[in-house]
């Protein structure tokens, strides 16, 4: 019997307000982040992480104190393993906050593993999440000899597009009371910087959201997509959402605001789109502003993750948009396909 292990990636989040600040160095002194020498990288992680931090902490202060990512993904590890079956065990793996890649490989040796499944909690592919937990991992994991296959991206999986569609159609149902909705597919946004280098990212966005309105099925339906949670000064990838709102209250159209990079909810959706993109909505006067939740454990979404780990290589080659079309991975590996 061959006992797999699978590997959770996730950002991770603040178990505590006093756990904010230092989740947040942790966070900028990734070098996929932060692209400065190590040094220089430590003294701008420390700086950002104080200055950043009194607002942080109020955020996670409305959400009782922390974050509910862990637990939002033990759900999903939970739901996940039942799926698989008895000869698979789930652990999770948080880049930047507990339980870290060094954890989840303790305890996935101590269970005896001899196989092992990376698993991104990120549909879209992107240098600053899958690839940075990937390296992470490769470098802790570099003494255990046992097979590890890695799931790079899955934009466009059967059972995610699935999950974000119905979800979609209920926020659409709700919203058409107001008027003609548009969809708004907001992702995590990312510095043109990154881009510019080759990242997949907002190309894999774009597949997740087409696949989602293919499904859907609704004829001129009106959908765009749209970045949030933008930092510092540097120009970032667009439209913002804060623009878009700001377009549909131009236009008198209610809308239906779609997490579509986020497969968890956490102080991205919890707090900037259902509190602070809320009241701009209101503040424009939009006819309605209905946000769709996160898939979390949605059946499909679970089913398709379970499929994916069954065969990790049904994906390869497939969605990859960076790199001259060729997935990432492998182009790190030295591979072709």
């Amino acid at each position: 019997m061959t006992k797999t292990a699978v590997i959770l990636f996730n950002l991770g989040g603040p178990d505590s307000l006093e756990a904010v600040e230092p989740f947040l160095f942790n966070l900028f002194n990734d070098p996929a982040i932060i692209g400065a020498p190590s040094l220089i990288r430590r003294l701008l992680a420390r700086f950002i992480s104080r200055k950043r931090g009194p607002v942080a902490r109020e955020i996670y202060a409305q959400l009782g104190g922390k974050s509910p990512l862990v637990e939002e993904t033990a759900k999903q590890a939970k739901a996940l393993e039942s799926a698989l079956g008895d000869d698979y065990r789930v652990f999770m793996a948080m880049r930047y906050w507990h339980p870290f890649a060094a954890e989840a490989l303790a305890e996935a040796q101590a269970w005896g593993a001899d196989r092992v499944v990376l698993l991104p909690l990120y549909p879209q592919f992107s240098t600053t999440t899958t690839r940075s937990s990937w390296r992470q991992w490769r470098q802790l994991a570099s003494g255990w000899a046992v097979p590890t296959e890695t799931v790079c991206c899955y934009p466009d999986e059967p059972g995610l597009v699935s999950a974000i569609a119905q979800l979609v159609r209920d926020g659409c149902d709700q919203a058409r009371a107001s008027g003609r909705p548009r969809v708004l597919f907001s992702a995590h946004g990312l510095p043109q910087s990154v881009v510019d280098k080759g990242d997949p990212y907002p190309k894999h966005v774009e597949q997740t959201a087409r696949a989602v309105v293919t499904q859907l099925g609704i004829a001129d339906l009106d959908w765009g997509i749209c970045y949030q949670s933008r930092v510092g000064p540097m120009k970032w990838i667009g439209p913002s959402t804060e623009q878009e709102l700001e377009r549909a209250s131009e236009d008198g159209v209610p809308v239906v605001v779609v997490p579509i990079a986020f497969v968890s909810e956490h102080s991205e959706t919890l707090v900037e789109l259902d509190i602070e993109y809320r009241h701009r909505a209101e503040t424009l006067g939009i006819p309605a502003y209905v946000r769709v939740p996160a898939v979390g454990h949605h059946q499909d979404f679970i089913a398709g993750l379970a499929n994916l780990v069954r065969d990790p290589g049904s994906r390869r080659g497939r969605g990859c948009a960076g790199a001259g079309g060729r997935c990432p991975f492998q182009v790190e590996l030295g591979e072709d396909r």
